[in-house]
């Protein structure tokens, strides 16, 4: 339960008019990574000499200065969302699910208490002809704060069972409680469908299950009681024959789920680019700006959901062909979205290799890919929000020992630092837990890499992206060769939440992907002050292999089944020097900056 409690809450209290439980999912000024590009200028402040460390031959000095008096960006306070699978319910983890308890803030234990809340399966499945998909997302309330996207892939059952279903009934919010026995055989269950379902990932042929109004129930249940919006991706896959969309068994959802007075988002279908794949037939972006246009008709005609949000298309990676389906859809459809959403793999899981991670040729890919959708916006709906809603680091449900190990990091904070710098509202880590391994914890619910990572960044980064001037990393390109940058430094207001540091304190984390160590001297406005540095580092024999880290030389590990470690800094003196060691990620407070940008929310 602290897995995700920590991960949602990250150090803040949460005050008498919280919901319960999974409070941290999408804290407010957690945003995962949002930080800010090392091309951005602070201002006009003209370049910064260039010094050489003593003692160090042929060494270059980095000297770093923040912009301190406005920010260049402010993401969203759910700039972090993470994504459920829907195989909880072919697996049976969905009868596992855990509500949190309302006076202890209690939410799902990640190693006994298997419940999917804590579990968001990896691979994105579609489901033959049933590609619905749901999802968690934060209300802009204050009483919600987690954003978490839940895929499925069934059709709603029509044929409800009134006597199944009471959990509406409930009076607040209980504890499920499953013997160990119990636990283990369904452990044994998820390993036998996790083959299941990547062969029929691989084989391109998906099996259709039905969800049912008490599962829908008991997800909702789960995302209520734990603080959490639900956003229900309806099936887009049931066309009429002349290839409309048949809303039919959306309309019994919608239904239903209005007789419940359940408040939730929608979307509709998965990946339109790919349909032709799944049902034989291409929806083009005309006709699916048609079917969206008609989802908003449906939704005024029921009073509860007259005002629902409503996201959408959710693309593919933007090839040429599927540019061409989301400029069909924005020219139709582009007023009738609230944000529009698209997905980014970085590698086939298939084929990828630990050197793959270290390349900043692949970490750029996202860039010119943001630029791609940004185009089309500009185009037709510009000041349109934009989502990266599913992203990983390798397709096909990843690679055992690479895109769920300590090197898969270097992707993920650099994918929220390009984010963020470029105005990406809102970004879908695909998953929490999968039966791939692109996930943030094992199927024991014990914390990977990316999961530390990830907390870390909640617990310290707030949402306003502040712009820095580097000097001592400029080099001449040799002609026809494009310099990447190996050192990625991003800079933000500290988080507002977490009290150990006063307002206008200013957190760098900083990706180092050189083999050699790097030296930063911190000049202007972040001179001479004290410094907590939070270093992370593989731990263990397998180096970037690891599944396990350190931090600032401590293996982080839960205390027990419900308790994550402290994550303490080591203080660094005022004007020391920050070295950052080879292939490492890390992040640094700088105290008492004061900086304007920072004073206020």
């Amino acid at each position: 339960s602290e897995l995700i409690r920590g991960f949602l809450l990250s150090g803040m209290p949460c005050p008498s008019s919280c919901p319960p439980g999974l409070l941290a999912l999408m804290a407010p000024g957690l945003a995962l990574m949002a930080t800010f590009s090392l091309s951005s200028q602070a201002g006009d402040r003209r370049a910064l000499p260039v010094e050489k460390p003593p003692g160090v031959k042929g060494r270059t000095l980095i000297l770093l200065d923040v912009n301190t008096k406005s920010p260049v960006r402010i993401i969203s306070e759910n700039f972090l969302s993470l994504q459920l699978d829907p195989s909880i319910i072919h697996d049976g983890w969905l009868d596992f699910l855990r509500a949190a308890e309302p006076s202890g803030l209690r939410t799902p234990s990640p190693a006994r208490g298997a419940e999917p809340g804590c579990s968001c399966a990896g691979l994105h499945r579609r489901c033959g002809a049933a590609a619905a998909w749901r999802r968690w997302d934060s209300q802009k309330a204050h009483s919600r704060r987690g954003l978490a996207i839940f895929l499925f892939s069934f059709p709603f059952a029509v044929d409800i069972v009134r006597s199944d279903i009471a959990l509406d009934k409930q009076k607040g919010c209980k504890i499920a409680q499953h013997p160990d026995i119990m636990l283990e055989l369904q452990r044994e269950k998820a390993a036998q469908m996790h083959l299941v379902l990547l062969k029929e990932q691989f084989s391109n042929t998906y099996s259709n299950l039905t969800l049912t109004a008490r599962s829908l129930d008991k997800l909702y249940n789960f995302a209520d009681c734990s603080g959490l919006h639900l956003i229900f991706a309806l099936n887009a896959l049931r066309r009429n024959p002349n290839n409309s969309w048949n809303s039919s068994n959306a309309l019994s959802l919608l239904k239903y789920s209005a007789s419940k007075k359940y408040n939730i988002s929608w979307e509709l279908g998965n990946e339109p680019n790919n349909y032709r794949t799944l049902i034989g037939r291409s929806v083009n972006g005309s006709q699916l700006g048609k079917d969206y246009i008609q989802l908003r008709s449906l939704l005024q005609l029921i009073r509860t959901y007259s005002r629902a949000n409503l996201y959408g298309p959710n693309i593919g990676r933007p090839r040429k062909n599927v540019i061409a389906l989301l400029e069909g859809f924005m020219k139709v459809a582009g007023s009738t979205v609230d944000a529009v959403t698209w997905q980014h793999y970085y590698i086939d899981g298939r084929v990828a290799k630990m050197n793959d991670f270290l390349k900043t040729r692949l970490l750029d890919t996202l860039s010119d890919q943001i630029r791609k959708i940004q185009k089309v916006l500009n185009t037709y709906t510009p000041g349109k929000k934009i989502w990266l809603e599913g992203v990983g680091t390798t397709s096909a449900g990843g690679m055992n020992n690479l895109s769920d190990s300590y090197a898969a990091g270097f992707l993920w904070l650099n994918t929220l630092g390009l984010l963020a710098s470029q105005g990406i509202d809102v970004v879908v880590r695909h998953s929490f837990l999968d039966h791939g391994h692109n996930h943030l914890v094992d199927q024991n619910f014990n914390p990977l890499p990316d999961y530390w990572l990830s907390l870390l960044y909640k617990r310290l980064i707030g949402p306003k992206v502040l712009a820095i001037h580097v000097a001592g990393l400029q080099r001449k390109p040799r002609p026809g060769r494009v310099i990447r940058d190996k050192l990625r430094i991003y800079a933000h207001c500290t988080s507002y939440h977490n009290h150990n540091y006063v307002r206008g304190s200013i957190t760098l984390y900083i990706i180092n992907l050189h083999r050699s160590r790097k030296k930063i001297k911190l000049a202007g406005t972040l001179r001479d002050k004290i410094v907590h540095q939070y270093l992370l580092q593989p731990y263990g024999k397998d180096g970037l292999h690891s599944k396990s880290v350190q931090l600032n030389g401590q293996p982080l590990t839960m205390v027990d089944d419900g308790t994550l470690p402290e994550l303490k800094p080591r203080p660094l003196r005022a004007g020391r020097t920050l070295v950052i060691p080879p292939l490492t990620m890390s992040f640094y407070v700088v105290k008492n900056v004061n900086a304007l940008a920072c004073r206020y929310r």
